[in-house]
């Protein structure tokens, strides 16, 4: 078990013996100094208008109220999609965690989805902004996992949710998942809840009425993650057929590994094991060894699966004799499409 796995054990109250309870402790009595962090800096520029730099251009902001993947990647590209069949131009902006001097994983992922499209990774997401319009100085920009960045003005600020776990366990970090307290979501123009098929119809109101009583303005989305395909290394697409009704090998190295089970559980295959890296996991020499060894002890599996995110840093077609591939996953709207797109068409007209 990875420990992000165990992290989550932990706050989610599902570590039990000494160690669970103990642990919760320790990490409650920081919970109130990172609380006092960020209240502080959120009153800043809430005050201080001066704080926030406006560029001369439409800024969309896409971003979490928690830590750990809510699938902001597949918005990112249908964002990008829709702004370009609207003969926008675009450039992605992101913080580029994890880069180590060059793209980082998600960059690559991006990349991949979206050929042509440019993207700035800086942490200083201003000095990306001013660089992209000094190249081209009528577009849109593009902001991936920014909602908590406040420096940069936004025309459209888009908060998604986990169906999963939405509020990260009610507790700040590193208590529970929430990188701001949930009245930060005030601040959002649209809340979006993500693999919402993966919870029941009363839970979604549920979560529905909870936003809508921290955010009244905002417009509601639900969202759905739809497994499309497979692909290789080589982005060579292999039918969704090729699995169906099998056993199979899975590893992610994501903020979520619950929500690729639940797209493995879409994908209809039977999961013969899970192995769970960190997020961001570079596979490198003694990564790849110790899945290799994994895989060869599974018994009558198919194919070993992943995440996109994860097959672009492993230039294999196969581990340990069977066939690699990460499963293809795009955007689909349950409900909130049609006030989306016409708030979309508001913040870049």
């Amino acid at each position: 078990m990875s420990l992000p796995a165990h992290f989550r054990d932990i706050i989610s109250g599902s570590r039990r013996g000494l160690v669970g309870p103990s642990a919760r402790a320790v990490l409650a009595a920081l919970e109130p100094a990172y609380g006092w962090v960020v209240r502080r800096k959120n009153r800043r520029f809430d005050r201080d208008h001066a704080a926030v730099v406006r560029v001369a251009a439409p800024v969309i902001s896409v971003g979490n109220l928690t830590v750990g993947g809510t699938g902001k990647t597949p918005l990112v590209c249908w964002l990008a999609k829709w702004l370009k069949m609207q003969g926008q131009l675009v450039t992605l902006i992101s913080r580029g965690y994890g880069s180590r001097g060059g793209p980082n994983d998600e960059a690559l992922e991006l990349a991949a989805r979206l050929p042509g499209v440019p993207h700035l990774q800086n942490a200083d997401r201003v000095a990306a902004a001013r660089l992209a319009l000094e190249q081209n100085p009528r577009q849109v920009l593009l902001l991936d996992d920014a909602f908590q960045h406040r420096r940069i003005a936004r025309d459209l600020d888009i908060v998604l949710l986990d169906a999963l776990e939405p509020f990260g366990y009610c507790h700040l970090l590193p208590r529970g998942l929430l990188r701001e307290p949930v009245e930060g979501l005030a601040r959002a123009h649209v809340v979006g809840l993500s693999r919402s098929d993966a919870v029941s119809e009363s839970r979604r109101e549920e979560i529905r009425r909870q936003v809508k009583s921290l955010s009244p303005a905002a417009i509601w989305i639900e969202l759905n993650h739809q497994p499309m395909g497979l692909l290789d290394c080589e982005n060579s697409q292999v039918d969704l057929s090729f699995i169906r009704g099998k056993r199979v090998a899975a590893f992610c190295g994501i903020g979520n590994p619950a929500g690729f089970q639940h797209t493995l559980t879409q994908c209809g295959v039977e999961v013969a094991g899970m192995r769970e890296f960190p997020d961001h996991s570079s596979y490198g020499p003694v990564e790849l060894c110790e899945l290799e060894t994994w895989v060869s002890k599974q018994r009558g599996i198919a194919a070993v699966l992943c995440t996109r995110k994860d097959l672009v840093k492993i230039p294999r077609q196969e581990l340990g004799g069977l066939p690699l591939l990460a499963v293809d996953v795009e955007l689909a709207f349950l409900t909130g499409q049609e006030g989306f797109e016409q708030r979309l068409r508001e913040a870049v007209s």
